[in-house]
């Protein structure tokens, strides 16, 4: 797993801890880890149980399943989101190959507005990053032929839809990529930088963290 951990500021102290139980947004990112129960066939395993991640503070109604395929090595998707009220929660694995995936704070008068959490996604791994309301989400693919699926708490919405550039300077996350760079749609290419882009997000009084296993 790699992370770039932010720094809140110094006294700085949460009204609840991350991930505490709540609205879509009120959570931080989070590095779910399902268990797998092996045998001399293979092995089996939930991934998902809304029962369990409610308990974990995840207490999130996801309304729609979605895939990408992705055929090189290489390429980027994000940073996406949607805007209220319309905005969405994601939950992200790799059902095939493997994602570097990220989430970036876009919560206005965040502390940590900026920073970024990421972790390597595999099938492999079976790892899943949940991406509350208030992040940006994005991911690069490490393999050819990557199957990626996610959960999202809204329906999809094209006018509420946006993003930031992928390679933004000011939020600077260090993609892997392979020599011939990065694979990106004409639309994502065209995405703003942060500065330039104006929030919809409120801060809700937790900064980020370094990513947790849960």
């Amino acid at each position: 797993m790699t992370d770039r951990s932010p720094h809140p500021a110094a006294g700085s102290a949460p009204p609840r801890p991350p991930g505490a139980a709540g609205p879509a947004g009120s959570a931080l990112p989070r590095l779910v880890v399902p268990q797998r129960f092996a045998d001399s066939r293979g092995w089996f395993c939930e991934t998902f149980n809304a029962r369990r991640l409610a308990a974990l503070g995840l207490a999130v109604d996801f309304v729609q399943d979605n895939e990408s395929w992705s055929a090189r090595r290489g390429t980027v998707r994000g940073l996406h989101l949607q805007a209220p009220p319309h905005a969405q929660a994601k939950l992200v694995r790799a059902v095939r190959g493997r994602i570097y995936d990220v989430a970036v704070d876009v919560r206005r008068g965040s502390p940590t507005y900026g920073r970024f959490v990421g972790a390597e996604l595999s099938a492999e791994n079976g790892h899943q990053l949940f991406v509350p309301v208030g992040f940006a989400h994005g991911f690069c693919t490490l393999d050819d032929d990557v199957l990626v699926a996610y959960k999202v708490s809204g329906f999809y919405d094209r006018a509420s839809e946006g993003g930031i550039r992928f390679d933004d300077a000011d939020i600077g996350i260090p993609w892997p990529l392979p020599e011939e760079g990065a694979c990106v749609s004409d639309k994502d290419a065209l995405l703003p930088a942060l500065r330039d882009w104006v929030s919809p997000f409120d801060y809700d009084g937790v900064p980020l963290t370094a990513l947790d296993s849960v």
